[in-house]
């Protein structure tokens, strides 16, 4: 069967006047065909006749790491979940900077993937499976493991673009699994950190370290670190409440710590680009889940521009403040989500 090379595209005759455009972008395959956007899967797990057309049966379960959907795509479409149950994860909630926070444990927000090891396998916080290399989770415990899969600060990109492959590519290299939590291990958080810190070193892998926390002494060193971090490209802080058990969903016993916002909305368009730009995408078109839509241009690489996410994919974006109107004030582009769906996303808070 044919196939596509990283950044390929090729063009498929549907039952419409245009065809539909297949694309291989980091590992992860999209088609333009309505089948294939409207899925409320994970884009990497999304797949249509088209690409089993292109590519075959076998090579397209293989890709998303299953069988084919026995239900048609437009079912799929209505509300199939993921082939895996959504592990159970604690969330954060935003400080509201009000709240004193002296001895709680702080550590750097990490700019990454969140990654739940379940004790055979990472999954994201939809429940889709991350195909990282077998010598990547040789040597990690039987328990689950709560972290973050993270390349560098100021590289979400580039780390969600790894995470999302399906080749178990050689690229996963440069990928570090920092964890910081052992959602099983019975006790508060300490005895759970603890428990990391004595274990890790017996895991005998290099790519694998525990996560730092450090006291915090009061507002003062909240501030000063929060500077120092984001002096260094880092996106905040976490603040974990002493004492605090693990629990599912969100909690205001885990508190994230930004100058800046964040958020994340779902792709309905393109913009298409003007001067330099003019032949590519000038900028996405989003919507929020309060259903607003505006622009995001700002943050997009030359890359970017010439691939752009497809329509239906949930990506993240910065901003410094809403509007009185609820659109967010000079939106810069960050990457594309793979533990979000459009059915999850969360509305942006003024803040």
């Amino acid at each position: 069967m044919p196939d596509l090379p990283d950044g390929g595209t090729f063009e498929m005759q549907g039952s419409g006047s245009k065809p539909y455009v297949l694309k291989n972008v980091g590992g992860v395959y999209s088609c333009s065909c309505p089948a294939w956007r409207n899925q409320s899967t994970a884009i990497e797990r999304r797949t249509c006749k088209h690409l089993r057309k292109l590519r075959g049966d076998a090579a397209e379960e293989s890709r998303i790491g299953g069988a084919l959907p026995a239900k048609s795509v437009k079912a799929a479409a209505d509300g199939e979940e993921p082939a895996e149950a959504a592990p159970p994860v604690l969330l954060a909630e935003s400080w509201d900077n009000a709240a004193d926070l002296t001895g709680w444990w702080m550590s750097e927000k990490l700019d990454g993937v969140r990654g739940y090891w379940d004790g055979s396998q990472f999954l994201s916080r939809l429940g889709n499976k991350f195909h990282a290399p077998d010598w990547f989770t040789a040597g990690l415990p039987a328990v689950p493991l709560d972290g973050e899969l993270w390349v560098a600060r100021k590289s979400f990109q580039r780390t969600s673009g790894i995470v999302r492959r399906q080749d178990k590519a050689d690229v996963w290299k440069e990928v570090r699994f920092l964890v910081f939590d052992a959602p099983a291990v019975a006790g508060p958080f300490e005895a759970r950190f603890e428990f990391l810190r004595s274990s890790v070193s017996k895991w005998n892998a290099a790519h694998v370290a525990v996560h730092d926390h450090i006291a915090c002494r009061g507002v003062d060193h909240l501030r000063e670190e929060l500077k120092r971090v984001e002096g260094l490209g880092g996106e905040g802080l976490m603040l974990r409440q002493p004492g605090s058990e693990y629990v599912a969903g969100r909690s205001s016993t885990l508190l994230k710590v930004k100058s800046f916002h964040d958020a994340e909305a779902e792709v309905v368009g393109v913009e298409p680009g003007k001067g330099r730009h003019k032949g590519r995408a000038g900028a996405l078109v989003v919507r929020l889940a309060t259903g607003k839509q505006f622009s995001v241009g700002t943050g997009l690489s030359d890359r970017e521009r010439e691939n752009p996410p497809p329509v239906g994919s949930i990506v993240t974006f910065r901003y410094q403040e809403l509007t009185d109107a609820g659109v967010p004030r000079f939106p810069s582009y960050v990457g594309v989500r793979v533990d979000v769906s459009a059915k999850t996303l969360a509305s942006p808070k003024k803040g």
